[in-house]
């Protein structure tokens, strides 16, 4: 197949990938899904994760005929990334919370992992800080409320600056925290607010970046296309087209998904 680079996430999220992927693959078609039905993922329940998932792409992955899939969500790639693989035959890059690089930039060896709390909850979490940063002072936050801030402003509200610091308030407790890394791709989108938060130099670590190199090691030649450029949506959303366009992505569509098998009822049960 040489259909475009499908990035999928639950939400927005997945567009600071995006963001990334244009900067350092500038000339490759993208196309975009995300599950906003049923957003947000950090609070549903593993095995219906990965039935969603692997539905949602699969649909996904057929409209488009895309070359490769980008999970671009930490929470669909802790779950789900080994059965897309198994279910779908064109390579799928996942998202790992950079850690990694993190704890090689710290000067002070004092890092904190900014996520949602399905992240920073899961075993895969802890065995990554432990390989990698088992050296440093590894401080875990989940900042839910970020990713309803980021989905909100993006379709066009005021962000709560309340919230955000509220948020961000137990980052500052430790003197001699340095590195924060972005463990949820929504909260790149934030940036600017992020980088102003801080009562003294920090340094923000996200994915994207890796992610766009990632791509361009597995996919060969990167697919080149002409016209539009789609977003696939589970639920209509017009407000969301401006964003949207903004990354690129001219045509919104709704996806058509086989209701039997990606159980559209949202589960009420916590992981």
């Amino acid at each position: 197949m040489n259909g475009p680079l499908l990035v999928f996430d639950s939400g927005v999220g997945g567009l600071s990938v995006v963001a990334a992927m244009r900067r350092q693959l500038p000339e490759a078609s993208l196309s975009y899904v995300c599950d906003n039905a049923m957003l947000p993922y950090g609070t549903k329940p593993d095995a219906w994760l990965v039935t969603r998932c692997v539905a949602v792409c699969e649909a996904a992955v057929a409209a488009s005929g895309a070359s490769a899939l980008v999970v671009a969500c930490n929470t669909a790639s802790t779950v789900a990334l080994e059965a897309l693989r198994a279910r779908l035959s064109i390579p799928v890059v996942g998202t790992v919370p950079a850690i990694k690089p993190a704890a090689a930039l710290s000067r002070s060896g004092h890092l904190a992992l900014l996520a949602t709390s399905a992240t920073v909850n899961r075993p895969y979490t802890r065995r990554l800080i432990e390989t990698f940063a088992g050296h440093c002072q590894v401080q875990r936050l989940a900042a839910d409320p970020l990713v309803g801030q980021t989905e909100a402003w993006l379709a066009g509200a005021p962000l709560d600056r309340d919230v955000i610091e509220a948020c961000l308030a137990p980052l500052w407790q430790d003197p001699e925290l340095d590195t924060v890394v972005l463990g949820c791709t929504h909260f790149p989108l934030l940036g600017e607010v992020l980088a102003a938060a801080p009562p003294r130099p920090v340094t923000w670590i996200d994915s994207g970046d890796a992610i766009a190199r990632r791509v361009a090691q597995v996919v060969s030649p990167l697919p080149t296309l002409p016209g539009p450029q789609t977003a696939w949506l589970t639920r209509e959303a017009p407000s969301l087209a401006p964003a949207l366009a903004r990354y690129g992505f001219a045509e919104v569509r709704c996806l058509a998904l086989d209701e039997a098998r990606s159980d559209t009822s949202s589960p009420s049960s916590t992981p």
